[in-house]
């Protein structure tokens, strides 16, 4: 921020230049945080896909183009939330609420990134991998952001399913097709994803309730919350499993998802049982859930790769 001085009658008055974005303010928008996790299972999906390394260019555009579709899914989700952005703390100071970013520059930004991810794909990859990303591109911004966030507290459930597809565009771009086990991987994350997302939002439901998002614990509170995360974690386990059944993975996946699979079955049992004893809701027994939970997603999928490379 810099200041240069106006002279005004007989008094040198200082005045402030509004600050400019930087290119860190744009890779802010891009919530790589978020894309991180994306990433991993894309990745991870593509070594299962192959049965071992699936190619370093390969590697490159389809990371390249993956990180660039999310980050146009998590710009616009930004320029659609500013408003309530806003007003929570968590969020208050991205660039589209502060203001830092119009709107204008930030949908440029956004729709130069998706349109560049797809033709990426859709030449060095495969046209179902670019089709693939731009579904849960849209799923995220028309189908989460602008239709169920604010509607009903099903959004996480049915609009978290945009986080589900990374692996069906990792595995679209070394085979070009989708097989049964492809869509097991988009299953388990679909049903992991309320785990995840609800322990972080026993935390912060205030701030949810305060700009009138239908999150889970404000519409229904904490006791149904911590049941339904129990109900979703059993799913998950039960899913992350079955792919064992139709011989796609063997014993070193079935022993590690079962381990992986206990312990989320074992930190949702302790919130669920804290909650429904009378406790409320505390950052020690939900953050324990809610970081395991990542942890929990990416070994699973490290494990997948691991076992189909090791019995290809």
């Amino acid at each position: 921020m810099t200041t240069e001085p106006i002279l005004r009658g007989d008094i040198l008055s200082p005045v402030t230049e509004a600050p400019r974005a930087t290119w860190r303010d744009y890779l802010a928008l891009t919530k790589p945080k978020v894309i991180s996790l994306l990433l991993w299972t894309t990745l991870t999906a593509m070594v299962m896909a192959a049965r071992g390394w699936p190619g370093l260019g390969l590697l490159v555009v389809v990371s390249l183009a993956g990180y660039m579709s999310a980050g146009s899914a998590g710009v616009f989700n930004m320029i659609v939330d500013r408003d309530i952005d806003l007003k929570m703390k968590r969020t208050a100071n991205r660039p589209t609420s502060s203001g830092l970013i119009s709107t204008r520059d930030a949908a440029i930004f956004g729709t130069a990134l998706q349109v560049l991810s797809f033709l990426m794909l859709w030449f060095w990859a495969t046209p179902l991998a670019a089709w693939m990303s731009l579904a849960g591109f849209f799923t995220y911004v028309v189908v989460y952001t602008l239709w169920l966030k604010r509607t009903t507290w099903h959004n996480i459930v049915l609009g978290g399913a945009a986080g589900c597809f990374p692996p069906l565009v990792g595995w679209a771009a070394v085979t070009g097709d989708l097989n049964l086990f492809a869509w097991f991987l988009f299953a388990i994350i679909f049903f992991w994803t309320p785990v995840h997302f609800w322990a972080l939002a026993l935390m912060i439901k205030e701030e949810y309730r305060e700009v009138g998002i239908p999150m889970l614990p404000v519409v229904h509170g904490d006791r149904l919350t911590v049941a339904q995360i129990g109900l979703y974690a059993v799913y998950t386990v039960v899913l992350s499993v079955m792919p064992v059944f139709i011989g796609e993975v063997g014993l070193l996946y079935f022993v590690v998802a079962l381990i992986l699979g206990g312990l989320l079955l074992a930190r949702s049992w302790r919130l669920y049982r804290h909650v429904m004893g009378g406790g409320a809701v505390e950052r020690r027994v939900a953050v324990p859930l809610y970081l395991y939970s990542m942890l929990y997603l990416a070994l699973l999928f490290v494990a997948g790769a691991v076992d189909r490379v090791l019995t290809a």
